[in-house]
């Protein structure tokens, strides 16, 4: 039986078209007998409509226009001609530089292609934490409950917090896989929103700061601290993901 919690985090789904047939007919069974969730999904369907009428273009004054126009340089100022030797020069530092560039390049599209490749196993997770009796593998508001479940499953049990004073109520934890490897999901709930959290040891023991990007319409907060990486993933604003993350480094540092 489909509960409040269960159908709220599905209900932008079942708006955008993202579920299957099977989980779609449990969130609207549920929504024919939930006057509550009810509302709250014809509440979610007018501010759709509202947006998509209204008209969000911004045109550019054309007072701006000028300011802009007097800014910018008529003409480029031209520089003196270089001489013979300081083309051979900088031909030479050129030919090494750009040896340097080609091989820094590499080194970054390889880097950028992992990283696309974990970032959309991140969203893969994500998405099906969302469906029903997925979120969870451990229930449970109590960060006592959650840290020590993850003994002897992981390498290193993650660090859990409790943020519900703060706005982000803590819902459980499970077990998931990020580029093929066991990582613990540490799930928070902001409002309907879920917030789920990565967990993994990082490959350097230095800590990173955060890095904020958006990927397949989801805000994605990363950072690495302890010798652990941490991913938090989660449709909520960019503000609030990175308040979330915030208070979560505090906690844990804390913590340790």
């Amino acid at each position: 039986m489909m509960t409040c919690d269960d159908a709220g985090v599905l209900l932008h789904a079942l708006l955008d078209g993202e579920l299957d047939a099977g989980h779609a007919r449990e969130v609207e069974a549920h929504i024919a007998g939930c006057p509550r969730c009810a509302a709250q999904l014809r509440d979610y369907r007018a501010m759709r409509q509202a947006m998509s009428g209204a008209n969000l273009g911004f045109a550019v004054p054309s007072a701006l226009r000028s300011r802009i126009d007097a800014i910018i340089p008529a003409a480029p100022v031209r520089a003196p001609a270089p001489s013979r030797r300081s083309l051979l020069q900088g031909f030479a530092f050129g030919a090494a530089l750009s040896a340097a560039a080609a091989a820094s390049v590499l080194f970054v599209v390889v880097r950028s292609d992992e990283d696309q490749r974990m970032l959309g196993d991140v969203v893969s997770a994500h998405l099906r934490s969302l469906q029903a009796e997925h979120l969870t593998d451990v229930p449970s508001t109590d960060q006592h409950t959650v840290k020590p479940w993850f003994n002897g499953k992981l390498a290193v049990a993650p660090p859990v917090a409790d943020l519900t004073a703060q706005g982000f109520t803590l819902l459980g934890g499970r077990l998931d896989y990020i580029d093929g490897k066991a990582v613990a999901a540490i799930v928070y709930r902001r409002r309907v929103h879920v917030i789920n959290l990565f967990v993994a040891q990082a490959s350097a023991l230095e800590p990173t700061a955060a890095r904020h990007e958006m990927i397949q319409g989801f805000n994605v907060r990363r950072w690495t601290e302890q010798g652990l990486r941490f991913i938090a993933i989660s449709d909520i604003n960019a503000d609030e993901l990175a308040d979330f993350g915030a208070k979560f480094e505090a906690a844990s540092r804390a913590g340790a």
